[in-house]
């Protein structure tokens, strides 16, 4: 595998002469103009990816993180670590949320444990572990920066997989106790923000283990000292393997132009972390859903993005990707199969552009 800066360095804008075509298409369905909003926009955004008007996304894939995160140990999250390795054989079994649907969407689910603190030997789990969890990063750094570069590498080596089978499409997803936790930390570490606009309850906590959770990840900040020009610094100081994995499969897929999906806070974080790393990387995101937690909204105004759904969802796994594949299938239906003027015997001077900016 190629070195990350040499990746990171051989990323891509979009292709803006695609995204003019495609614009120009579906001005030339037959609908007043503009008429199906943030739909023909991703449509426009897909081509500028690919290069293509027809996107089709038969074969779509979701990646799981699975990773623990030794801030559990401060009280930050009402489940037992050991759930993290209960609910990865899940996955993999289908019965977890990200699981059922997931199979409802036609989706390939990959489970990758990149750093679960438990030995687990299941048939279909990808072995990425880097070691059993992170350090607690109340305590000091979550991990080496050798280990935080080797976390993205992950991610990009499940990318560089998943082109070689011939996936079209990629949704984010992860598996950790406490890693709102940690998703927390970054987002404030970048943006400089205070607890109590960015930390939620994340699985549920009561009032008094909610404000412990802001004093921890405050704590961490201050005596890590995460540099946010660095975002290696960051990720290493107060971040977890499942961040750092996804952050890859971001990277990847904009060095691969292949369309990708954030889904909640978490999956966010790992966005906002590779973004800060290539700026470019947003060019290949799609937002799914508009996660319920705090720390969201502040994510897509950092990554100009927005969601596409919002159904008040907050639990993560990839849960919002594997719905939203139905959303960019739409997208490229309309724009491919759908009837210009000319086909639909219909004169088209009397439209009139109402759409702004």
């Amino acid at each position: 595998m190629l070195e990350l800066n040499i990746i990171l360095d051989g990323i891509k804008g979009a292709d803006e002469e695609s995204k003019v075509k495609a614009k120009n298409k579906l001005d030339n369905l037959a609908k007043p103009l503009g008429s199906l909003g943030y739909l023909e926009e991703i449509a426009i955004k897909l081509s500028g990816i690919t290069g293509k008007i027809h996107n089709p996304m038969k074969k779509k894939q979701i990646i799981v993180m699975c990773s623990d995160n030794g801030v559990v140990e401060e009280g930050v999250s009402c489940c037992p670590q050991k759930i993290t390795a209960i609910q990865t054989i899940n996955m993999i079994r289908g019965i977890t949320g990200v699981g059922v649907l997931a199979r409802h969407a036609g989706a390939e689910l990959k489970v990758v444990d990149i750093g679960i603190n438990d030995d687990i030997d299941y048939p279909g789990l990808i072995k990425r572990k880097i070691r059993k969890g992170t350090w607690n990063i109340s305590k000091g750094p979550a991990m080496t920066r050798e280990e935080a570069i080797r976390s993205i590498e992950i991610g990009i080596e499940m990318i560089e997989e998943a082109v070689k089978e011939g996936i079209q499409v990629v949704g984010t997803g992860e598996m950790g106790i406490g890693n709102t936790s940690t998703s927390s930390a970054i987002i404030m570490a970048f943006t400089g923000m205070d607890a109590d606009l960015v930390v939620g309850k994340g699985a549920g906590l009561t009032e008094e283990a909610y404000e412990n959770k802001k004093r921890v990840i405050k704590k961490a900040l201050e005596i890590n000292k995460p540099d946010r020009n660095d975002p290696i610094d960051v990720l290493a100081k107060v971040g977890g393997f499942d961040i750092g994995g996804m952050a890859g499969c971001f990277i990847g897929a904009a060095y691969h132009r292949l369309p990708i999906l954030i889904d909640g806070l978490i999956s966010g974080a790992a966005a906002l972390l590779a973004y800060r790393l290539n700026p470019l990387v947003r060019d290949y995101m799609f937002a799914t859903h508009c996660s319920a937690e705090p720390g969201y909204k502040i994510l897509m105004e950092e990554l100009k993005l927005r969601p596409m759904l919002n159904l008040d969802m907050r639990l993560g796994e990839g849960s919002g990707c594997a719905i939203s594949f139905n959303i960019l299938e739409a997208a490229d239906e309309i724009i491919t199969k759908m009837a210009t003027f000319d086909e639909a015997s219909i004169f088209n001077d009397f439209l009139i552009d109402i759409r702004q900016g």
